[in-house]
């Protein structure tokens, strides 16, 4: 392939993302930029799977980028990722390096891959009105009738979803191509592990999490004076913990629930990542299985 100046590791959640992309910065003496649409935020750490000791290999500290960046309660967007991506990754190339970015969210991975030139979209007041009273399927029906699909992917809560529609919405309407994207050439890696095998991990990761205290960080972000409605917007562990908290589930529903949601938006995961390849983003898949140290062999070989 052309000269890379990006790889890129992706995947659904629980598939070993983060540590293959350490191993990777480590050997290629760089920094990790992270695609967690959930990672961004400070004190959201045993739900959004932010194990910072991850980042730590063979006793080197790897540099990562992305992490705690906002606080708790915020509503982060795509504009906004890829502006901090910029700057991160101009930084990185600056010095000489080679940047790993690593997540699964989809959005804000296409979003850079495919250079989306994109503008910053306003609250509409009058539309969110409009869609208040609507289920959340029927929110997600709407987004799908438009061309330019919205990430689906982490809609899976109804603020989340009008929030996409207006996006779409001010799209539609606007000249958003605006903003001028550097040429990225990516190697971009995805992570192939069996349907079995991802949800064995993902219910053991979801119940040495909850054993670790993510219901008592769930309830010290609502202590801090975060709305329960806006931890629910984060969806996934902060929709169903608060639940469980402000006491609308019990316990047994809310991991019922919770352990459904995962494997769903696994799922959901991988849609997008096989729709990016229709898309025109090349995606070299390897088993997760394989060793790490043969992954990161394996890669190596593609770059050079």
């Amino acid at each position: 392939m052309e000269h890379c100046n990006l790889v890129t590791i992706l995947g659904p959640t629980a598939c070993g993302k983060t540590t293959l992309a350490v191993a990777l910065a480590d050997c290629l003496h760089t920094g990790v930029i992270s695609a967690d649409s959930r990672q961004v935020y400070r004190s959201m750490d045993l739900g959004t799977g932010k194990d910072l000791g991850e980042y730590v290999y063979k006793g080197h500290q790897v540099p990562y980028h992305l992490i705690d960046i906002v606080d708790a309660g915020y509503k982060y967007n795509v504009f906004e990722y890829q502006r901090d991506f910029l700057k991160v990754y101009e930084s990185l190339r600056s010095d000489g390096q080679l940047p790993v970015l690593c997540g699964g969210t989809g959005m804000y991975l296409e979003s850079v891959l495919r250079g989306y030139r994109l503008v910053e979209v306003p609250e509409n007041r009058e539309l969110r009105e409009s869609l208040a009273d609507k289920t959340l399927d029927e929110l997600t029906a709407i987004l799908k009738t438009y061309k330019h699909l919205h990430n689906t992917t982490d809609v899976d809560t109804c603020k989340r979803a009008i929030r996409a529609i207006e996006i779409e919405e001010y799209y539609r309407m606007s000249d958003a191509n605006v903003r001028e994207f550097p040429k990225i050439n990516s190697l971009t890696i995805g992570l192939d592990i069996s349907r079995e095998l991802r949800r064995e991990r993902i219910t053991r990761r979801l119940h040495e999490r909850l054993s670790l205290g993510m219901i008592d960080e769930v309830r010290a972000i609502l202590d801090s004076g975060v709305a329960p409605e806006d931890l629910i917007y984060y969806g996934l562990e902060y929709k169903y913990l608060t639940l469980y908290v402000i006491g609308e589930l019990n316990y047994k529903e809310m991991v019922d629930q919770l352990e459904i949601a995962i494997h769903q938006f696994a799922k959901r995961q991988m849609t997008y990542f096989r729709g990016m390849e229709r898309r025109g983003v090349p995606i070299r898949w390897i088993d997760t299985s394989l060793p790490t140290e043969e992954k990161v062999e394996l890669i190596e070989q593609l770059i050079q």
